[in-house]
């Protein structure tokens, strides 16, 4: 095992800058995920890690080595496709030595180092099948035992569960999960996909085009987004966001949205008299309130049985609540939601930052 330090990392395609200096501590043994939109850098930035492509400017460091002009196979990492990789004349077995069979290793330390993957896996009855023959998440399973045989210093894991079905991908998550606790590997995660994110993580990196927006626990993440962009895209359903000026008098401060709803602004939160912000309350923070509160026109109604997601509009701008009662809400109908001042944020409307007292 090894930690892995990245500092200063640039990427260019031609005259196209991809990442603008990326700093990241990975710790020894710890699973970090990047985590962003499409296009952010972040499965560029895990190819470099793998030295799949060139480093244009910094370093990167696994364990005390400098691997910028260091082969992939040089590296000590294993990585695990999107798309499985696995060869397809080849038994389950055979994928899963292969890379042993290249660095020549005998033939009994490969059947012991192939037979313990698969056992950690759920693989022993698969053994002798070929690609073709097995399902999407026992394809996933194969490539992940075909990374654990290595033994390697660093696992790196390229959006793996994304074409498998979404009640599989769940079944994977955990499997992943479990697997790290076991094996106590370094990890690095790329997907695009937040929940992925939050379940699965130590540490989550977000990325935006080829920057660093934020770095920090799930929950640091989810309670104390550094800036509007952070606090859209960790959550699901998304934070709602409401334009309005904060107002401050006699030491008590509100916000008043476009309509003239005032609102009481978020505890503990910063600004100054007349400054034009966006009001942040996620929808699970939202209580239903009698007449106070925000005016919201229902649109949509979703019962899951567990919650009730309702989706409003607020003077032209979308809208999400989730109770955990049932309501019935008819399409048409005004109800008012009450955001709860201590989880509400209020971000600077033209710089997007978090503003705290």
């Amino acid at each position: 095992m090894a930690s892995v330090t990245i500092q200063a990392v640039k990427k260019n395609f031609g005259d196209v800058s991809i990442l603008h200096g990326v700093d990241i501590d990975i710790q020894d043994g710890s699973f970090t995920v990047l985590v962003g939109p499409s296009g952010c850098g972040k499965s560029t930035l895990l190819r470099m890690i793998a030295g799949l492509e060139e480093i244009n400017g910094g370093e990167i460091r696994i364990g005390d080595r400098r691997v910028n002009d260091l082969p992939p196979k040089e590296r000590d990492i294993a990585m695990v496709f999107q798309n499985y990789a696995l060869y397809p004349h080849m038994t389950v077995r055979d994928n899963m030595a292969f890379a042993l069979a290249l660095a020549k290793l005998d033939k009994p330390t490969i059947e012991s180092k192939v037979k313990r993957a698969a056992e950690i896996l759920g693989l022993i009855p698969l053994l002798e099948r070929f690609p073709r023959q097995l399902s999407g998440g026992q394809r996933q399973r194969v490539a992940m035992g075909r990374a654990i045989v290595r033994d390697p210093q660093v696992f790196l894991f390229d959006e793996p569960l994304s074409n498998l079905d979404a009640k599989l991908r769940v079944a994977m998550r955990g499997e992943i999960k479990e697997l790290h606790q076991r094996l106590k590997t370094t990890s690095i995660y790329v997907t695009h996909d937040q929940i992925e994110a939050m379940t699965m993580g130590d540490k989550i990196v977000v990325m935006r085009d080829g920057r660093i927006e934020q770095t920090g626990s799930p929950l640091d993440l989810y309670d104390n987004p550094a800036n509007q962009f952070v606090a859209g895209f960790i959550g699901s359903p998304a934070m709602n966001f409401l334009p309005g000026t904060l107002r401050r008098r006699d030491g008590t401060a509100h916000v008043e949205l476009k309509d003239g709803t005032q609102l009481a602004a978020p505890l503990r939160c910063g600004g100054v008299d007349g400054q034009p912000v966006v009001y942040g309350t996620r929808p699970e923070h939202l209580t239903l309130a009698d007449s106070n509160g925000i005016p919201a026109r229902v649109a949509v109604m979703e019962p899951t049985g567990m919650d009730t997601f309702v989706a409003c509009r607020h003077e032209g701008a979308e809208l999400s609540a989730v109770f955990r009662e049932r309501h019935d809400f008819a399409p048409g109908t005004t109800i008012h939601l009450q955001p709860d001042l201590q989880r509400a944020h209020l971000f600077d409307a033209g710089t997007g930052e978090r503003l705290v007292s």
